[in-house]
């Protein structure tokens, strides 16, 4: 597997310089993360921009009004899950000296539309459940704690397993 981007010797020296600095300045570690804001393009298409020049674009399955011409905006919660925890394993792995010979993380959620559509004001609106399924190879030792121990701290997966408070504003 071709690597691109910074070697694991690298990555875990800069997370061991981050950890160190943000332990000597804690008040530096809080911060608010940047703000993505999704335009309506038209139909139920959205193009969602971030303050860095980040874009993505969403839209719904015909079946539900949309034209299908990107991905839906629960597929890339998804696609956020999986490489957040994908990234968290490599991140764990370069500060233990692990090398990766391949990393996949797949993530797949039940829904019922039920929830979305107001038809059963029992029925959730997001997903019922969620599966992360990781397959790690390594040179080295099993990395299962490793794994574990990532995903936890994953940030997109705190999100979806504890109770975050959510404001909305209107106006």
């Amino acid at each position: 597997m071709a690597r691109k981007g910074n070697d694991v010797t690298e990555i875990g020296s800069k997370l061991a310089a981050a950890r160190e600095y943000l332990s000597a300045h804690p008040d530096e570690a809080r911060y608010v993360d940047s703000v993505a804001t999704a335009k309506l393009e038209g139909g139920l298409r959205f193009r969602v921009e971030g303050p860095d020049g980040e874009a993505v674009t969403t839209d719904m399955p015909t079946s539900v009004g949309g034209s299908a011409s990107a991905p839906s905006p629960g597929w890339l919660f998804r696609a956020a899950l999986s490489s957040c925890v994908g990234t968290l394993v490599a991140m764990r792995a370069a500060e233990e000296g692990v090398r990766l010979t391949s990393l996949e993380v797949a993530v797949e959620s039940e829904s019922d539309d039920r929830g979305i559509l107001a038809i059963d004001s029992a029925v959730p609106s997001g997903p019922l459940s969620v599966l992360i399924q990781v397959r790690a190879v390594t040179g080295g030792p099993q990395v299962d704690r490793l794994i574990e121990e990532a995903a936890r701290r994953c940030p997109v997966h705190d999100a979806i397993a504890r109770a975050v408070p959510v404001r909305l504003e209107i106006g």
